[in-house]
């Protein structure tokens, strides 16, 4: 049991092939509006000024950057770039997010890059050999108002990513005369090369995108640009000590897939961006990043992060999700995982069914609750909206970059952790926070009913995972064996 769920994307479309997408899924087409009161907002004159690369002339917060140092504090496994260059179904996908508590807007980025053997759509040879396959890269936002924008293209080949560190770019529209980057640059270096793409590490993020009008039905953007830099907080474990694999050390191996690795649980971030001519700058601001990767992922699926919250003193993180998979090997056959991952004071919280029970009940749509405990703790989340939610694509194997999961930044949510008495009992109260700035999200399918289920590893599977096997470790000591990726 290494891969519980991430944020995660499905692949698993058979149950809509008689529906498309489910009529308890329907996506609508508004948000309500909310007031606007970041720290700086401006508007360009015209579409020009919005073309323009480098940073909007009236900003005020300016991020230094700074290279992605060699052996960083806080990183986590798994944090590079998987794709071992063979032909199999793969796809691997990222996710960054920052929240800007001032104005009560959250940016959460997502790229994703579809079976890369093929840097191009298939030809018909190409499809005989190899079935038919989705090729490309897509760059999401889902940000201020629940708006969202989207830039895809078919081809990969402008796309890189680090083997063994947290970083990507892709360039869908080069500078003329210039050649896109295939590693990470200097701020100044990027904007001379990439008329529209991104660039982001563990520190630094930059970018420039375009809607391509692939989403008539919701409320978009034209344009997003931004540019800041973040210092990780948490990574996924204690501050201070060697940083975990979020799905355990089997993760290491392409079994259980989809793959799921929290990166930074929690960080600040300061910069700014620009969306749709409109200006928010930020310094400080909870930011997070996780990512995936695979052939394929859960039937279905929920999802619950916050990294603003009130009543508490310090950073505090959470991340819980849960799906349902398919086993290995096994056709129609699906288990239920779940966790819970809560970091407060530098101490990190960590509830999964290798070492505790994990018990959900998520409505189709506005009520996420989840408890857990293990042998020292216990925790109880719920979370709440009254927003409508916002559609976002996930790479599938059955249709590509295709609507599959609904998410709003803008959840009401309630965190409590206790230590936990002999008798199994409620003992002293560690955490009591809420916050209204939490992401949620359902996907996959079908949404029928409020779906009640509970994770628990068998014990054959949990003595396995509770071993302390340093995947990482050994693979530093004989570093030509270390797989892409780990």
């Amino acid at each position: 049991m290494d891969s519980i769920v991430f944020h995660g994307f499905s692949t698993d479309l058979s149950f809509l092939r008689s529906r498309s997408p489910p009529t308890n899924l329907v996506f609508p087409s508004r948000t309500r509006i909310r007031p606007i009161t970041a720290t700086a907002v401006v508007s360009p004159t015209d579409e020009g000024e919005a073309k323009k690369k480098g940073s909007p002339k009236s900003i005020s917060v300016k991020p230094v950057y700074k290279p992605t140092p060699r052996d960083r504090e806080l990183r986590t496994p798994h944090s590079g770039y998987h794709f071992d260059g063979s032909t199999r179904l793969f796809f691997e996908g990222w996710y960054f997010k920052v929240s800007i508590p001032k104005c009560k807007q959250s940016f959460c980025f997502m790229y994703s890059v579809e079976n890369p053997a093929f840097p191009k759509a298939l030809g018909t040879i190409e499809e005989v050999l190899y079935g038919p396959r989705f090729t490309g890269v897509g760059a999401q936002i889902l940000g201020a108002d629940d708006k969202y924008i989207c830039q895809y293209v078919k081809e990969s080949n402008n796309f890189w990513g680090s083997r063994h560190e947290l970083a990507l770019g892709n360039t869908f529209v080069a500078e003329k005369n210039a050649a896109p980057p295939n590693r990470e640059v200097p701020p100044q270096e990027f904007s001379r090369r990439v008329a529209e793409g991104f660039q982001v590490t563990p520190i630094w993020h930059q970018g420039f995108i375009r809607d391509d009008g692939r989403s008539s039905d919701l409320r978009t953007v034209n344009t997003a640009r931004w540019e800041y830099s973040t210092r990780p907080v948490y990574g996924w474990g204690d501050v201070g000590s060697k940083q975990k694999s979020t799905a355990g050390w089997l993760a290491a191996f392409p079994v259980f897939e989809p793959h799921w690795q929290v990166c930074m649980a929690g960080g600040l971030s300061t910069g700014w961006i620009e969306w749709d001519g409109e200006l928010f700058e930020f310094e400080n601001a909870p930011s997070y990043s996780e990512k995936n990767w695979g052939a394929g992922f859960p039937r279905k699926w929920f999802w619950v992060q916050c990294n603003v919250f009130e009543g508490a003193v310090g950073e505090v993180a959470l991340t819980a999700g849960g799906g349902m998979r398919q086993l290995p090997g096994v056709n129609d056959r699906y288990e239920n995982v779940a966790l819970v991952g809560v970091h407060y004071n530098g101490t990190f919280y960590e509830f999964v069914p290798w070492t505790s029970t994990v018990k959900w009940e998520i409505a189709s749509w506005g009520r996420w609750q989840l408890s857990a405990e293990n042998d020292m703790y216990m925790v109880e989340l719920e979370g709440t909206t009254q927003e409508p939610g916002t559609p976002l694509r996930a790479p599938t194997g059955e249709a590509g970059l295709t609507t599959f999961c609904k998410d709003t930044c803008y959840g009401d949510l309630k965190l409590q952790i206790w230590k936990r008495k002999y008798d199994g009992s409620k003992g002293e109260m560690i955490l009591d926070v809420t916050s209204d700035m939490a992401a949620l999200e359902v996907g996959g399918g079908p949404w029928f009913s409020s779906w009640k289920s509970m994770a628990r590893s068998p014990e054959l599977i949990s003595r396995s995972l509770r071993i302390p096997v340093d995947v990482d470790g050994f693979f530093n000591v004989v570093p030509f064996l270390k797989p892409p990726g780990l």
